[in-house]
């Protein structure tokens, strides 16, 4: 991304003060080392999916998610 990065994003988000701070956030990456996984919990994303992804993977998570909705807070909660 030109001007921010996907963490920086993320952190943006996440110090919104509407509801939109705890949509789902799902990182698709090549860099899946466990400093990357760190960031990204850190910094507040929910997923990561590893770059090259399948429509099905990503049906799947989309699904986990969308189904979560309903939860008061999800945050940090599968990284």
């Amino acid at each position: 991304m030109p001007i921010m990065d996907g963490f920086e994003a993320t952190r943006q988000i996440r110090a919104l003060t509407t509801d939109d701070a705890l949509l789902p956030i799902i990182a698709v990456t090549a860099n899946t080392s466990d400093e990357d996984r760190r960031k990204c919990k850190e910094c507040g994303m929910n997923e990561i999916l590893e770059k090259p992804i399948s429509y099905d993977t990503l049906m799947l998570i989309i699904d986990k998610w969308a189904q979560k909705k309903g939860s008061a807070s999800i945050r940090n909660a599968d990284v």
